[in-house]
């Protein structure tokens, strides 16, 4: 065999799956070397232009069949220590992974809930396809993980996403029947992490794999709770077994006899170039059972806490459209305001939904929308998440650095920099064009805003 020593149980479970012909050339993929994979940022890159291609010869990049945005990468060329990765024009992703959204085919203008989301592969991949229009409700239960969640988010400059911390319980509660496309990219035995990460076999077992199972019905349950009329489910495993898969796609068209199952699409690592993985994707065919919806997922809200703290939101949003018109130009933030203390967050909407505090209310949201910034005592500090967001002519004050500038190091680092002098207050910092965060300018000096937690460790 290999180094990696598979359980006997799981290599009789995968030969009787797949027969004794390819259940040997399945478990032979173990003694492959792994795939690399990364899935440019379309919000911030167009593929084809000059920086794409220079990402082509720096990361010797080929095609993914199933996914445009998606390349390989050779191990060696360390994207994710490049200055573009903390730029935000590409997200480090195992190729079948991105199989699910291509799938799921979200479109912009839509009410979309990613429930499993973290670390935030499969919702940065359906922002890009929003185009920064909609809502994308992007969910994580773990408070760990959910951090790392909103951080992606805001690296890659999503402006139309809403970052919650909630059981799948709490928001099927809250939003019944509300979404137009659902990805569930389900907890599972992770049995196509093996060659990824080996200590995960240690954590599998044929018990893991039913309790597995059972909880994606139960995740699956409220899941289609909040699914639309005609919308569509895309659930995804990163796991091998029917179990969780098939036989879990059979249990929901059993169950809800108002889905139906339009597509089941499978990648297998001894067939194709990456670890593998499961995609079904169903629609909700019609209203199905009303005791879905929850009632408390009314729509309806009390004029009463809308107008609590109107006056101090009112102040906040005047403090940043007063900051905006000497330091932005052409940024036109779309949907709600909302203020939380003195920080300022731009909620997003869509066709259908329209979210304000009370439909949040209740709700753990580390990310409520854009953070556009704080304000602090008659001034206004922009956040980072609002760097990241900007197309760089939209910031009146630039100081663009080459990727592989010493400078461009040195600002990841949180160093001060040396600028023009008449560059002053605060300013864009880039790369090649590429946001990074932002700087302010006094005196020749640029003094560093770029968080403490992203800066590079010397």
């Amino acid at each position: 065999m290999s180094d990696i020593q598979l359980p006997e149980a799981y290599r009789y479970a995968l030969t009787q799956q797949l027969g004794d012909e390819e259940g040997a050339r399945f478990l032979h993929s173990y003694n492959q070397p792994r795939t690399f994979g990364l899935r440019i940022n379309t919000l911030k890159l167009e593929l084809g232009s000059p920086v794409f291609h220079k990402l082509e010869h720096l990361f010797s990049l080929r095609a993914v069949p199933w996914c445009p945005e998606g390349f390989y990468y050779e191990e060696s060329t360390r994207p994710g220590r490049h200055l573009y990765h903390a730029a935000g024009i590409y997200y480090i992703q195992e190729p079948s992974a991105m199989s699910a959204v291509q799938l799921l085919d979200p479109q912009p203008g839509e009410t979309i809930l990613d429930l499993a989301a973290a670390p935030g592969g499969k919702s940065t991949q359906i922002a890009a396809r929003m185009q920064g229009k909609g809502v994308l409700i992007t969910n994580e239960i773990h408070p760990q993980r959910a951090k790392i969640l909103a951080e992606n988010i805001e690296r890659l400059g999503i402006r139309n996403a809403i970052v919650t911390q909630a059981t799948p319980a709490e928001l099927s509660a809250k939003f019944p029947l509300a979404f137009d496309r659902i990805m569930l990219d389900a907890p599972c035995s992770g049995e196509g992490m093996f060659r990824k990460d080996p200590a995960a076999i240690q954590e599998w077992s044929e018990a893991s794999v039913q309790f597995c199972a059972a909880r994606q019905r139960d995740i699956l349950h409220d899941a289609i709770a909040m699914l639309k009329p005609g919308g569509t489910l895309a659930y995804s495993t990163c796991t091998f077994n029917r179990q969780e898969n098939e036989e879990n796609m059979a249990y929901v068209l059993q169950t809800y006899p108002f889905m139906e199952l339009i597509r089941e699409h499978r990648i297998w690592p001894q067939q194709s170039e990456g670890e593998g993985h499961y995609v079904a994707l169903l629609r909700r065919v019609d209203e199905g059972d009303e005791m879905l919806a929850s009632p408390s997922g009314k729509r309806s809200r009390k004029a009463s806490s809308k107008q609590r703290g109107a006056n101090h939101a009112a102040m906040v949003q005047q403090e940043f459209e007063a900051w905006a018109k000497d330091h932005l130009r052409g940024f036109e933030p779309s949907g709600t305001y909302l203020s939380f203390g003195e920080a300022i967050y731009m909620l997003p909407h869509s066709r259908t939904m329209n979210p304000d505090a009370d439909l949040l209310k209740g709700l753990k949201t580390p990310r409520p929308g854009l953070k556009l910034g704080v304000a602090k005592k008659g001034r206004f500090e922009p956040d980072h998440a609002l760097a990241a967001a900007l197309k760089p002519e939209e910031a009146i004050r630039r100081f663009n650095l080459a990727s592989d500038s010493a400078d461009g190091s040195a600002y990841l680092r949180g160093e001060t920099l040396s600028v023009p002098d008449s560059i002053k207050g605060w300013t864009l910092v880039t790369a090649d064009n590429f946001p990074l965060g932002w700087g302010k300018a006094s005196g020749g000096q640029l003094k560093n805003h770029l968080p403490k937690g992203l800066r590079l460790q010397l």
